[in-house]
């Protein structure tokens, strides 16, 4: 084994060092005489001593271990691993635009004023919203901005304390319920029907006076158009609700329809999923909220207005919810969205979604007589199946991901939404070639044959992975997230 593949505890050398420094002329005072007694170490630290060629081959190598969208397809679904253009990263790296403060005097940030104000203006047009905030920084941030949202506007009409709950589909995505649990509502689940969509009469029974409003995904984490969504709106506002569009799937709708067109008051994008920039996992990430008239006074504080003399930062709103993120959000994934849109235009959003349907459904025609396919309606830009057919054989959904690992492709999303059984949900998005689709494809159909001729192969996978099975029971209740050097578990 290559010494990069090891731990850097594992390869250290006591003595070496990876870095030379001159003589400096600063005095230097002994850190005893600084910080009290119980702060200062009676030994030097205990970290890796390596050359400066070892720790680049160590990190070189853990990068090319790395799987992302440039290396390989990626169909995670409902998450829309989408390739980004690279001509977004250059323009967001603009001096212009990469050194700027969020504390200078407004009259030298004008540049970027106009860009978020034209991004609104841009993602009013797509939601068919009336006014648009940039600050949340995620999707399920903007997801909790916007119910703070139905929250004031139930608090102005004097129904703050009665309307407590929030209605959401069983195939909802789990940031819905968390985020209206954390904004301080009850949560009350709504079944769908036989053909995965929100069950009309259950709505019907679950509505009422105490309704803050509804969470809904169109189409939804099925990959499903909700085709019942203009009365679904109308059964919503009659009890007095709100209706809340999760915007996670707009990549299928983008030029299509808009949330406003169907009914919805507020909605929020995820702008790492539909106008591709880089997705959050942790780091940043834009998941701006779009409101109707009637709910504009609530949007977050403060704002950028345009006025005859330019640009300002607006901060007299006393019905808004206040602020949910420094400044103006993540502004360099902004830029990049807002290259994003400037570079596809209308036409080019609008063949994005098209492009996204047709990958999806072509999957999921050449994937049917393998697996399982609980729903027969065509698909928008993603889809389920299930390994029913092959649990019977032995072989797990969790089987069917790992074996993919050996085909070179990333796992799509398993055992969600919960209300399938045996789930795999699929989305190539519109950045695959058929090629791609093809291959992808094949690997399913040869794992389906395996699964059903010689079921070891697949409940052995993966092979050729330098990690195998992991024990992820033990390895989530008692994790190992520290160095030991003794440690049984780190011997070979």
């Amino acid at each position: 084994m290559t010494t990069y593949n090891s731990l850097l505890f594992e390869i250290s050398k006591p003595g070496r060092k990876g870095y030379s420094l001159p003589e400096t002329e600063v005095d230097q005072t002994a850190v005893a005489d600084i910080l009290p007694a119980h702060l200062v170490r009676e030994e030097p630290a205990e970290l890796p001593e390596l050359s400066e060629l070892q720790i680049m081959r160590h990190y070189t190598g853990l990068s090319n271990k790395n799987f992302g969208i440039e290396t390989g397809f990626y169909p995670l679904g409902s998450c829309t691993m989408k390739y980004n253009p690279k001509i977004n990263e250059d323009i967001a790296r603009y001096s212009g635009f990469a050194h700027i403060h969020p504390l200078q005097p407004e009259q030298t940030a004008q540049g970027a004023f106009e860009l978020m104000h034209r991004l609104e203006e841009n993602l009013k047009e797509v939601t068919g919203m009336d006014a648009i905030s940039l600050q949340p920084a995620a999707g399920a941030q903007g997801e909790w901005a916007g119910l703070l949202i139905f929250k004031a506007y139930h608090q102005a009409n004097g129904e703050g304390d009665k309307r407590r709950k929030i209605l959401v589909p069983d195939s909802a995505h789990g940031t819905n319920p968390a985020s209206a649990v954390v904004a301080g509502y009850d949560v009350v689940e709504i079944k769908s029907n036989e053909h995965g969509r929100v069950g009309i009469e259950a709505l019907k029974a679950a509505v009422g006076p105490d309704t803050a409003g509804l969470m809904l995904t169109n189409p939804n984490t099925l990959g499903l158009f909700e085709v019942d969504i203009v009365e679904i709106a109308e059964i919503v506002h009659e009890a007095g609700g709100l209706l809340y569009y999760d915007g996670a799937n707009a990549n299928a709708i983008l030029g299509k329809s808009t949330p406003g067109e169907m009914g919805f008051d507020v909605v929020h994008l995820n702008l790492h999923k539909s106008f591709s920039t880089p997705h959050g996992g942790g780091g940043p990430g834009s998941g701006p909220i779009g409101v109707k008239d009637y709910l504009k006074a609530f949007l977050p504080s403060p704002r950028i207005e345009k006025t005859a003399e330019g640009f300002t930062v607006s901060r007299d709103h006393p019905q808004a919810i206040g602020r949910v993120k420094g400044y103006f959000g993540n502004f360099g994934v902004n830029v990049r969205a807002y290259s994003y849109i400037r570079s596809m235009g209308a036409e080019g959003l609008q063949q994005v979604s098209e492009d996204a349907v047709l990958h999806a459904n072509y999957l999921k025609a050449r994937l049917a007589p393998y697996y399982d396919t609980p729903y027969q309606d065509h698909c928008k830009h993603e889809f389920v199946l299930s390994g029913m057919r092959q649990k019977k054989q032995g072989v797990r959904t969790l089987d069917i991901a790992k074996r993919l690992l050996d085909y070179g492709f990333y796992a799509p999303t398993v055992y969600f939404p919960l209300i399938v059984e045996e789930c795999l949900m699929i989305e190539p998005t519109e950045t695959e070639a058929k090629e791609e689709l093809d291959a992808f494809a094949d690997a399913m159909i040869e794992i389906a044959k395996d699964a059903e001729n010689d079921p070891e192969i697949v409940t052995g996978a993966p092979y050729t992975k330098a990690v195998r099975r992991l024990d992820e029971v033990t390895a989530a209740r008692k994790p190992v997230v520290t160095f030991q050097r003794n440690s049984a578990e780190l011997k070979r």
